[in-house]
């Protein structure tokens, strides 16, 4: 089934905006450009509006979030939603500060999110609105385990309910969950949190992908995660004893871009949740 979705992403080359953080800008380009899509990179209000309006989708992405991009933001999501163009939020680091809270609120308030992904412990601050991270790290506490799945769960279907998006946990065990249905992704190596952006890759990923696939994103969504957790297994299995993070970054890269849809569709340790 997720094959078909890959497949799209590559025949329709969808053209994402990207207001994204500048940490790892240059990795969200590239992804795309690996998965089969075309990025757009552009914060500035001034143009914001006129580019969301050209592109299939936006990405929005607060991992170094300030007064001047948080408008750009908000535009370019008001414009995304007038014209029916998805929009995804990764909410990086929402609880470790009052004042990225506090807008991380307003977007919901004033933005329709196609897609929301974070980890845990960000996920939880978003829903509840208050400061529960240290940094954009999940809380070990936090962690989902096989123990804790049903109440996890539980918990995100009520926020995709509230906020009417699919809701994206991730980590050892990542969640995909619609308002009704729910996607468990078990694919991905530990190695991955030693590389800086692979969530952040994952997040205009998952726009390439719903923008794509409009008539089933939730499993587009699931695609696009099992895609990234099956690209750093892979990547991680080709690591020679003298290379590090930073090589594994490119292996990472390498394998999305070489990734078939029959290699995806073998590989992908995804269930729907009883």
């Amino acid at each position: 089934m997720i094959k078909a979705m890959m497949q799209k992403v590559k025949a329709k080359n969808p053209l994402i905006h990207n207001i994204t953080n500048y940490v790892t800008v240059n990795d969200c380009a590239n992804v795309l450009l690996a998965c089969g899509a075309s990025p757009i990179m552009a914060d500035d209000e001034r143009e914001v509006q006129e580019i969301t309006a050209l592109c299939g989708g936006l990405t929005i992405n607060m991992g170094t979030l300030n007064l001047r991009v948080a408008k750009s933001m908000y535009i370019a999501g008001v414009m995304s939603n007038k014209i029916a163009h998805p929009v995804v939020l990764d909410p990086v680091g929402v609880g470790a500060s009052k004042w990225r809270i506090e807008r991380a609120q307003e977007f919901l308030r004033q933005i329709k999110f196609s897609v929301i992904r974070g980890n845990i412990s960000e996920i939880k601050s978003l829903a509840k609105g208050t400061q529960t991270t240290t940094g954009v790290d999940a809380n070990i506490a936090d962690e989902v385990t096989e123990e804790n799945i049903e109440d996890v769960v539980e918990f995100a279907q009520q926020f995709a309910q509230k906020t009417q998006a699919i809701i994206v946990i991730t980590g050892k065990i990542d969640i995909i969950c619609g308002m009704e249905t729910v996607y468990i992704v078990r694919n991905g190596n530990a190695m991955m949190s030693k590389v800086s952006g692979t969530g952040c890759m994952l997040t205009t990923m998952i726009t390439a992908y719903v923008t794509a696939n409009p008539d089933n994103r939730l499993l587009a969504t699931t695609a696009a995660v099992a895609l990234m957790g099956l690209a750093g297994e892979r990547a991680f299995d080709r690591l020679a004893a003298n290379q590090g993070n930073t090589s594994y970054r490119d292996l990472i890269m390498d394998e999305i871009y070489t990734m078939t849809g029959e290699t995806l569709e073998a590989g992908a340790k995804y269930e729907m949740f009883k």
